[in-house]
């Protein structure tokens, strides 16, 4: 195949020789490709032409690099304000002087030359987009509306410029697919149970399409909106999903797996059972024991609701303790917005003790502030959106450090648990 167009492949080694090569998309890649000479169709007089050709190039290049920068060094006073940009750690600038690309420059000071540098900052930080959800259907014909959350970070700055133009557009449409293409292969209840295991499935098979970008995946998170159609295969079947439980729908998803199963199984009972007044009182009696109580979940009415911002700081107060707060380490300000177009203040303080929980502001400077409506606010702390999920989508402000933001799922985790 290289034989006709041209092409040979290179030696691994040639990788860490990029900075000293040809501006070749493939050069910072191990295993790639350059022009060879035994096979050049030009012949002989090709490459000296080219060869010709390639050092007038190069003396052109500096004589007027050498001509700006002397020409830089008489207006200094003035030309430095342009000509000296400050880069901090967690940057890198790519240059381009005529055309050729330079060594990653920063962090520190970076000298540009007027007219003849063209640069780009690339910020080296972990950041995260969300994947919209998209309606897939998985091995046995269920229809579902399936999205993620990927967090990701550049290790090579020269090949996210050089190889693709909006890295997060085609990072997103990566993942979009490779969670289209593996999804499609699962059923229903693998989807629901196996979510962690095809989360990190789906991690190595982006990284795979992605690292040639110079960029890598860290995490890759599925949510499931909605089942918008069940399995083709009978109701009462083991991938059949089961009706939801009433008093349940705010419980993790395992949790109402198991108590989805133990009510499937106490119908099939009660279905197949004679009528007698013996197997009704087993059945009733089953469904009185089992269902748990969710303080979080209680209503004085039949019809269910969700907890106010004030029952939600009452859930909160229990599940203070010193190893939660050895695990967060911060303090929060939360701004809720009610219906009404009010706004109340709380305030959650994980950084000290065995932690605190009430209205108003925390005691100092809060580590970060958050402002989410009530509804949002519900939705969080009943598990049906997460953390990241509401950041991405603009639902939840954060102003302060989104790491520590992030680290709330930790009590949402714990309400979860002392359910």
């Amino acid at each position: 195949m290289f034989s006709r167009s041209g092409y040979q492949a290179l030696p691994l080694g040639d990788f860490d020789r990029f900075q000293q090569s040809s501006i070749g998309l493939y050069g910072a890649q191990k295993g790639c490709f350059s022009f060879g000479s035994k096979q050049d169709p030009l012949g002989p007089a090709g490459n000296s032409t080219d060869s010709s050709q390639g050092w007038l190039s190069w003396i052109c290049h500096g004589i007027i690099t050498s001509l700006v920068f002397l020409l830089m060094v008489v207006t200094f006073p003035i030309s430095g304000w342009f000509a000296l940009k400050i880069v901090p750690a967690y940057e890198r600038m790519i240059i381009f002087r005529l055309g050729r690309i330079r060594a990653p420059q920063g962090p520190g000071v970076v000298l540009l030359l007027p007219f003849i540098d063209h640069w780009q900052r690339v910020d080296l930080r972990t950041r995260a987009f969300n994947v919209p959800p998209c309606k897939l259907t998985s091995k046995d014909g269920a229809v579902i509306s399936m999205g993620a959350d990927v967090q990701f970070r550049v290790w090579d700055p020269v090949l996210s410029v050089m190889m693709v133009k909006d890295l997060i557009a085609a990072t997103r449409m990566t993942a979009q697919n490779a969670m289209t293409k593996t999804l499609a292969k699962k059923s229903l209840r693998e989807i629901q149970v196996e979510k962690l295991r095809i989360g990190e499935q789906l991690l190595l098979e982006i990284n795979d399409m992605t690292k040639s970008w110079g960029l890598e995946v860290d995490r890759v998170e599925l949510s499931m909106e909605a089942v918008l159609q069940p399995p083709r295969e009978n109701l009462v079947g083991a991938l059949a999903p089961v009706p939801p439980v009433p008093r349940l729908e705010g419980l993790d998803g395992t949790i109402q797996q198991l108590a989805a199963h133990f009510f499937s199984n106490t119908l099939a009972l009660a279905g197949s059972g004679t009528g007698s007044p013996e197997a009704a009182d087993s059945v009733e009696m089953g469904n009185k024991v089992k269902p748990p109580t969710v303080p979080l979940l209680a209503s004085t009415s039949s019809t269910w609701r969700k907890p106010s911002a004030d029952e939600l700081l009452s859930a909160v107060e229990p599940v203070l303790s010193e190893a939660l707060v050895g695990q967060v380490g911060a303090s929060y300000q939360v701004n809720i917005t009610l219906p009404s177009g009010t706004r109340s203040t709380y305030f959650i303080d994980l950084s000290s003790g065995s932690g605190r929980a009430g209205r108003g502001v925390p005691e100092g400077s809060p580590d970060v502030i958050l402002e989410v409506a009530e509804k949002d606010l519900q939705d969080l702390f009943l598990g049906d959106l997460r953390p990241l999920s509401a950041y991405m989508s603009g639902r939840l402000q954060v102003k302060g450090d989104l790491h520590l933001a992030l680290k709330l799922e930790e009590l949402v985790t714990a309400m979860k648990q002392h359910r």
